[in-house]
């Protein structure tokens, strides 16, 4: 099994809701049930091939249509190596898991019979001001709700210390908040948690991130072979969030590191997305 310096992970832990969420908060307010009407009208949209508007309401979290879409599509995503120092080198490989990222899921939603667009890429080498709001400490990516864009930072500790499991781990979970946010999952979110107390947005944020990571391990499992993904590696991976993924946030917004690892090990086992429905997982798992 392979050994990681602490670093190489410690750097490269997602961050993305906790400023991204800050631009998409007024936009759920009028969320509203999905009814049986417009499940019909889901359902017939995949059988024809076409697609309608995200639901929105509770069932857009707990019964979302791409919680039925099986296995994610392969992307046959082979971005090639990631040598040190070579700034140009990281721009490429990130530039293409995106692309690898965007083929599996527009596919994904297409079989959901929802309507999609991509998110834009915006690769800095410096810290900037998102329309969400200013960067956080120790950030290596972000989403930002407001105008769709995963904002991926290259450092120097990444360009010396080139992580190729690592970064796109990351950037499969940033990208996972788009997917919350173009399947309507946000829209019951953002409803939920503008109406809940401390305690309760504490707990719904730590289902939305732990869903993203979800995902983010689903698409993982889908590049095992083309990427590629070292099983040594990705076990160590698992094992260091479960010891240390909450470590970097001073309130409980993320999930401990058994919650993490948990939802690491679930989405990476079916590569499916709806064996990541935390929404409607018992609060243990969600802790």
């Amino acid at each position: 099994m392979n050994t990681l310096p602490m670093k190489k992970l410690s750097s490269l832990v997602a961050v993305g809701a906790v400023v991204a969420l800050a631009g998409a908060g007024t936009a759920a307010a009028e969320a509203k049930p999905v009814s049986a009407g417009q499940q019909s009208v889901q359902q017939a949209a995949q059988a024809a091939g076409a697609t309608v508007a995200p639901p929105r309401g509770k069932a857009a979290a707990t019964n979302n249509p791409l919680y039925r879409t099986g296995r994610l599509a392969s992307s046959n995503c082979s971005p090639g190596t990631l040598p040190k120092g070579s700034t140009a080198a990281y721009k490429r490989f990130l530039t293409t898991v995106t692309n690898c990222l965007n083929r599996s899921w527009t596919s994904q939603f297409r079989k959901a019979g929802l309507s999609f667009s991509k998110p834009r890429l915006r690769i800095i080498t410096k810290k900037v001001r998102t329309p969400c709001g200013p960067w956080s400490s120790g950030a290596d990516g972000v989403y930002c709700s407001t105008d769709r864009t995963m904002y991926m930072l290259i450092t120097r500790t990444q360009l010396r210390q080139p992580f190729a499991l690592g970064i796109t781990r990351l950037m499969a979970h940033e990208y996972g908040h788009h997917v919350q946010n173009m399947s309507g999952i946000w829209n019951y979110y953002w409803a939920a948690r503008n109406s809940s107390g401390r305690s309760g947005q504490l707990a719904l944020s730590r289902r939305s991130e732990l869903q993203a990571e979800c995902f983010s391990s689903v698409f993982m499992r889908t590049v095992t072979n083309t990427l590629p993904v070292d099983s040594g590696e990705w076990d160590y991976t698992v094992d260091w969030f479960r010891k240390n993924g909450a470590k970097g946030w001073p309130q409980n917004d993320h999930g401990k590191g058994p919650s993490q690892a948990y939802w690491m090990n679930r989405g990476y086992g079916s590569a499916q997305p709806g064996s990541c429905n935390t929404w409607a997982a018992p609060s243990r798992t969600v802790a």
